[in-house]
């Protein structure tokens, strides 16, 4: 089932524009996302209402006849790229090229992506093609609405994630603390101190089996979990609260899953266990509020309302909180692990289709961290959450 560039459509019709550009690898979201497409070195796509064309190098040009969605594909070769290259070097001849393939195709003025590259937009605005940056974002606002097939890669990622943080967990429960007397314990496991860049291999490597990977996790213990994007380093630490947050992407697809869960080795103490019963408090709330329609500032604030309640301070109460709930609530996930809709303070409405995270957390350093993630999907009557993951504290 291909998306539906309808909203597309409308935008160029009114901007008066034929198509819309992209100039990147298959790395881009959106360049994957309208060619269907991916390729390791930058390629051209252009969408109509009538058709979608792209133009890639001859070293490409089999593979994207038969794994893209475009109806039609073009070869540098087939406007003498080498010829111009060597007479008015790469970047011009390349411009000339995209300029001579857009005219056949009677494509006269595109819209691009916000941030794509000045120098071909210059080079082209020269071969008196009209080059308008869509500051609207529409493709990603599209891309915010999953299919069926979009939403199964998401679920099928979220599988492989699970496998993941089963992985960490159980080295965790495996984990002692050695009886050496000091006075900073460390967790250790066959012999040697287990660390966080030991976990974050473990995960790596169990995501590479179900394939999929990632560039970089979090597993973050006491202090450094106070902040909620510390990646976190060293050695972990019993009675402390460690979060491990895992958002892979699946190397055949592209798309992303998202979960985290809090885990404590030993004793937590009250404080601890009291704000992770109070984010599970917060994460149910946000859940009780999804439903088509409401807004994701809507149930950013269920989060805030539970965390103020407790007298716990959010950037809602205080905008320069450094303590408690100092983040959004979620963020939607696809080809990008962040994207559209924002579940925070500017959040539009959800709609079905819309897959999103849930993680509510509170953060001191004098405490560490708590943060619990799943991943759901907008539904017409509701939502599914694409997370099987138990929720707990002790391991």
């Amino acid at each position: 089932m291909d998306p539906d560039f309808s909203a597309l459509d409308d935008h160029l019709a009114d901007a008066g524009l034929d198509g819309y550009l992209v100039d990147a690898d298959g790395a881009n979201s959106t360049q994957r996302y309208l060619s269907g497409f991916a390729a390791p070195d930058p390629f051209t796509t252009v969408y109509t209402p009538d058709a979608t064309a792209i133009l890639v190098s001859g070293l490409e040009f089999g593979r994207a006849k038969t794994d893209s969605r475009a109806d039609d594909v073009s070869r540098l070769a087939d406007y003498d790229y080498r010829e111009l290259a060597s007479e008015h070097g790469t970047e011009e001849a390349k411009a000339r090229v995209v300029a001579a393939w857009l005219d056949d195709l009677g494509v006269d003025s595109v819209a691009t992506p916000d941030r794509f590259p000045l120098g071909p937009a210059d080079r082209l605005r020269k071969r008196d093609v009209g080059v308008t940056p869509d500051t609207d974002d529409v493709v990603t606002g599209i891309r915010a609405r999953k299919t069926p097939s979009e939403i199964d890669h998401i679920r099928d990622t979220q599988r492989a994630n699970e496998g993941a943080m089963r992985a960490a967990e159980a080295l965790l429960r495996e984990a002692d603390v050695a009886a050496d007397g000091s006075a900073d314990p460390v967790l250790h496991h066959d012999g040697s101190a287990l660390t966080s860049e030991r976990v974050k291999t473990e995960i790596e490597s169990t995501l590479l089996e179900h394939g999929c990977g990632l560039d970089e996790t979090i597993v973050a213990c006491g202090a450094d979990a106070a902040d909620p994007h510390n990646r976190g380093s060293g050695p972990l630490r019993p009675d402390e609260p460690i979060i491990v947050d895992i958002f892979p992407r699946s190397k055949t697809t592209g798309y992303h899953g998202d979960m985290t869960r809090t885990f404590v080795v030993g004793d937590p103490n009250d404080t601890v266990s009291e704000w992770f019963d109070r984010t599970h408090e917060a994460f149910d709330a946000a859940f009780d509020a999804v439903e088509p329609g409401v807004t994701g500032a809507a149930v950013h604030d269920a989060v805030c309302d539970v965390y103020e309640g407790a007298g716990v301070p959010t950037l809602r109460s205080d905008p320069t909180a450094e303590t408690g709930f100092i983040h959004s609530t979620g963020h939607g996930v696809g080809l990008d692990v962040h994207e559209l809709p924002r579940v925070a303070p500017d959040g539009n409405e959800l709609r079905p289709g819309h897959v999103i995270t849930v993680e509510p957390g509170l953060y001191d350093p004098s405490v560490g961290g708590v943060r619990i993630e799943d991943l759901m999907v907008v539904t017409d009557d509701g939502y599914e959450n694409l997370t099987e993951y138990p929720i707990g504290l002790r391991v």
